[in-house]
């Protein structure tokens, strides 16, 4: 499993916490995925429609033997069972799986962009990534997480809600 990648994963509707679990179980179960490290809990307030519950988000570093597309296709059929529907755009979801990074590789098609388009303005996104691994740059960026960091609007909507050993043990 050469291809090391960074997941988002987001839920704001049931169980929260149980459908991240489910969702990181099911990443782990999977024969070409091994998890490497999942980032503590943040709950953080929806961005873009912001008439919904707020968010749990985590971080997840994992390694890979699946081209691109065929992990999207994993992360798309883990949303479906865990119930995803695709209503509202940024609407409320049972699970949502976004890669934000594959290797160092730049990836554009018409259902895959990598790295993630929105990730470097969203704090629920770099505050869990940045714990996993602050030494990231971001592809074609040379920038360090930390840049990203400091210049994200949002860091006040997103709380740590539970931390990593206490949410989920590899």
């Amino acid at each position: 499993m050469a291809n090391s990648v960074y997941l988002s994963l987001g839920t704001n509707i049931g169980d929260r916490e149980a459908q991240l679990k489910e969702a990181v179980r099911l990443l782990s179960n999977h024969q070409e995925i091994g998890v490497l490290a999942v980032s503590s809990v943040y709950e953080t307030d929806p961005v873009g429609f912001t008439d919904q519950p707020p968010f749990f988000n985590i971080v997840v570093k994992a390694e890979t033997s699946l081209a691109p597309h065929e992990l999207l296709s994993v992360c798309m059929e883990i949303e479906k069972e865990l119930g995803r529907q695709r209503l509202i755009r940024w609407g409320p979801r049972t699970i949502d799986l976004d890669i934000l990074l594959y290797n160092h590789d730049n990836i554009k098609s018409d259902s895959l962009i990598i790295p993630h388009p929105r990730m470097g303005e969203r704090a629920f996104v770099l505050i869990p990534l940045a714990e996993i691994d602050a030494s990231l740059e971001l592809p074609d960026t040379c920038l360090p997480l930390e840049h990203y960091l400091q210049n994200v609007q949002g860091k006040e909507g997103v709380r740590l809600w539970k931390t990593a050993d206490a949410f989920y043990r590899l």
